[in-house]
């Protein structure tokens, strides 16, 4: 919640936005033009190749009052290199993000942070005498509690993705 100016108060919901773009990094420099022209937040953002190879998809997750996000969603449709813009906030969808964390890793603690990352269905992909690169998938939340369970151990590094998001077209119907 937020409180406005007037005393109202505002709910700013998380969206997340697929747009399907012409394959060019002139979409996604006039899309974030858009964002920081206008004010708009940008909370991340993912941009790599489609189905087709003359498009690409672009995921951005955003948070804002009905207001900001139509005006989002009316700015992104008046970019040339735009083909369609899906706001997945309303329908059922998956989401998914990347993590490589690089935590410290001594002989005695090793065998207790594997076991954690096993918990979190988490792969080690790079290991040294002192250290291990674990990689994640899931959504937000569940990397952040990784990271989370790691600290302690000493995390050195993180590299993440945004979020990148489908519509879920299973309705639960067979």
């Amino acid at each position: 919640m937020k409180q406005s100016t007037n005393g109202t108060t505002q709910t700013l919901n998380k969206h997340t936005l697929s747009v399907l773009v012409s394959y060019n990094l002139n979409a996604l420099s006039r899309i974030i033009g858009i964002f920081s022209g206008k004010g708009f937040e940008i909370d991340s953002i993912s941009f790599g190749s489609g189905k087709q190879s003359d498009l690409a998809r672009i995921t951005i997750t955003t948070h804002g009052d009905v207001q900001i996000i139509e005006q989002i969603n009316k700015q992104l449709n008046k970019i040339i290199d735009v083909v369609k813009v899906n706001d997945l906030t309303y329908d059922s969808f998956v989401e998914r993000e990347l993590a490589l964390i690089k935590v410290t890793a001594t002989r005695s603690r090793r065998s207790e942070i594997m076991q954690i990352a096993q918990v979190f269905r988490a792969k080690v992909i790079d290991i040294s005498p002192e250290k291990l690169t674990i990689e994640v998938t899931g959504n937000r939340d569940k990397v952040n509690a990784f990271i989370g369970m790691l600290d302690p151990f000493g995390v050195t590094e993180i590299a993440r993705t945004g979020s990148v998001a489908l519509k879920r077209e299973f309705d639960g119907n067979v």
